[in-house]
């Protein structure tokens, strides 16, 4: 049953998708959809406005009208439903965003031996795509490889030939939650003015799904970028690399 009551208000034109205000609901009323924040249900929303001062663009207002009731309860559900999908719960220092300005290997480091190790060209950490923040400074203006998780067990030289002078991140498009990366590249792209993207994936059909997923990003972020496909052999080999319109 619906009464009057304070609730949030969005103004989509003023919406940029940032996602601030997103994180600022710790009800979770509000999500990124389609690249504009949305409230998800009236039930999840307090009125209390927390969310509000963290919007830059201010595309958010409190307004008073006929809404469903504040349901605590269901916000405890939704919020223990959540934390259940959480990879990492226990906030692992290793999560921290952190650009590698000196990434070289010292040599003579493998145990017991006198070899010099290879120099790392990897320039940010995290680089699992669920766990990199859409903010980290890394993203900014950066030229993207996006790999599927494989590729760098097949692919010998893959630091050499993908790495120097750019960002990585990994996902799985057969094993992962391809909506949350979806959304979150489509985040990513247009809050960061990513130069060029490249996606590195195997030659199995259900890791092209990383293509599609990649595709639909771009769109949903309404940018243009110029992105080159590249697919990986089981055997290691570079089958094929092209630019796409």
């Amino acid at each position: 049953m619906k009464s009057r009551r304070k609730i949030i208000r969005i103004d989509e034109e003023k919406c940029n998708g940032c996602g601030l205000c997103a994180s600022a609901c710790v009800e979770g009323a509000i999500k990124i959809v389609n690249g504009k924040a949305r409230l998800v249900s009236e039930t999840y929303c307090d009125g209390l406005g927390a969310c509000i001062g963290e919007c830059p663009q201010g595309a958010l207002t409190i307004e008073e009208r006929d809404a469903a009731a504040f349901d605590e309860k269901a916000v405890e559900r939704r919020i223990a439903e959540e934390k259940a999908k959480e990879p990492l719960p226990c906030g692992c220092p290793g999560t921290v965003a952190r650009t590698l300005h000196d990434n070289k290997i010292a040599p003579a480091v493998r145990a017991g031996s006198a070899e010099a190790a290879t120099p790392s060209a990897l320039g940010n950490w995290p680089v699992q795509l669920r766990l990199a923040p859409v903010f980290a400074p890394y993203f900014k203006d950066a030229d993207l490889v996006i790999s599927a998780d494989c590729v760098a067990y097949a692919f010998a030289d893959f630091h050499k030939r993908f790495l120097a002078g750019r960002t990585l991140v990994i996902g799985c498009p057969k094993l992962d939650d391809t909506g949350l990366y979806r959304e979150k590249l489509a985040q990513i792209l247009r809050q960061n003015e990513i130069k060029s993207v490249e996606v590195v994936h195997m030659e199995v059909p259900c890791c092209f799904g990383l293509v599609h997923l990649v595709r639909q990003a771009i769109a949903e972020a309404g940018v243009k970028v110029p992105m080159t496909l590249t697919k990986i052999g089981v055997r290691g080999e570079i089958l094929e690399s092209r630019r796409e319109a």
